[in-house]
């Protein structure tokens, strides 16, 4: 079996790789075995060939004590209902799965373009929230106070400057009052690179924060990353409700679009204090969609880094002060 492709692999862990190959495989000679790039999560993603078959095989990165410790079951419920790929081998103590490798196609083919996208995705939520209950977790509402507290104490921003998106966040918090008995099952992270489409159907990917939650959480950012105009968002709430929503409903599903955008503008404000900084930043105006995308064309901002991370932080979170909708992930930051 090859083993070059694990040398990053700590090797305490290549054994529960080996495993796991081995289980769904048997002995089957020298698949091959390659990393495959994409994905953000800190797991490490491998794909195997062996007999015509191809396989995903991933490891999860050290368990931080943050980590969701009900992934694996909420995936394979999620596998059973068909809305992920299936798991061949899944040990959760190992935080190692092989499931089917799904070659996916770009987003923008899918048949009746925008639309026919947003439609499947209201169908593929509505048969997600209609499975078996995933195990409970955290209160949303509670991780994104708890990130954007953290990005407050960066020192990312000077003194004063964020105060009134936490004013926000508190009054939303105050009118936002969900029922823990509607929550359904729930990825709570539904962006493009999560998405993927066989040529025939999509499937969902990425279950690291799956648990059960509100309903509104999965459609506000469905709604912000795959129907940026009236009609789009219309079309995906009624595949996902069967109904034209009420004004009550449409109202919850404001307050919750403002947290998702808020939770976003936090993992990137995150991931941009991370780099040193001379002195903290004094501005949060943001550029818009088509300024970003031209920055990024024309090689004046580069993907992936902490600078770019912070633009795209001032964007959603001008997205959640204004509740004008935000610029989504371009498409360097998707698979």
């Amino acid at each position: 079996m090859a083993s070059d492709a694990f040398i990053a692999i700590p090797a305490e862990m290549r054994l529960a790789l080996r495993q796991a190959i081995t289980t769904v495989l048997g002995p089957v000679g020298n698949p091959s075995i390659r990393p495959l790039e994409g994905g953000v999560s800190g797991a490490s993603v491998f794909l195997i060939e062996a007999s015509n078959q191809r396989f995903v095989l991933r490891i999860e990165g050290s368990a931080s004590p943050l980590r969701n410790p009900h992934q694996y079951l909420s995936m394979r419920i999620a596998a059973e209902q068909g809305i992920a790929p299936r798991i061949h081998y899944l040990n959760a103590d190992d935080r190692v799965v092989m499931m089917d490798f799904i070659e996916d196609r770009p987003l923008a083919m899918y048949p009746g373009g925008a639309p026919g996208l947003a439609r499947a995705l209201g169908a593929m939520l509505r048969k997600l929230q209609q499975a078996p209950l995933f195990p409970c977790f955290v209160e949303y509402g509670d991780i994104v106070s708890r990130l954007w507290t953290h990005v407050c104490n960066t020192g990312l921003f000077a003194d004063g400057l964020l105060d009134e998106a936490t004013e926000r966040l508190v009054q939303i918090r105050e009118a936002y009052r969900p029922r823990a008995e509607d929550y359904v099952s729930s990825h709570n992270d539904v962006l493009p690179r999560n998405v993927l489409f066989d040529g025939r159907r999509l499937w969902l990917i990425d279950w690291e924060s799956a648990y059960r939650n509100d309903p509104l959480v999965d459609l506000a950012a469905a709604l912000d990353n795959f129907a940026p105009s009236p009609e789009l968002e219309e079309v995906l709430l009624l595949a996902r409700l069967g109904n034209e929503p009420d004004c009550r409903l449409r109202n919850q599903l404001a307050q919750v679009r403002a947290l998702t955008r808020l939770y976003y503008a936090g993992v990137l404000f995150s991931a941009a204090a991370v780099a040193p900084r001379n002195k903290p930043d004094t501005s949060i105006c943001a550029p818009s969609s088509a300024q970003f995308e031209r920055a990024i064309r024309d090689g004046r901002l580069v993907p992936a880094t902490s600078e770019t991370s912070l633009i795209l932080g001032k964007m959603f979170l001008a997205s959640f002060l204004s509740g004008s909708v935000p610029p989504g992930l371009p498409p360097m930051y998707m698979r």
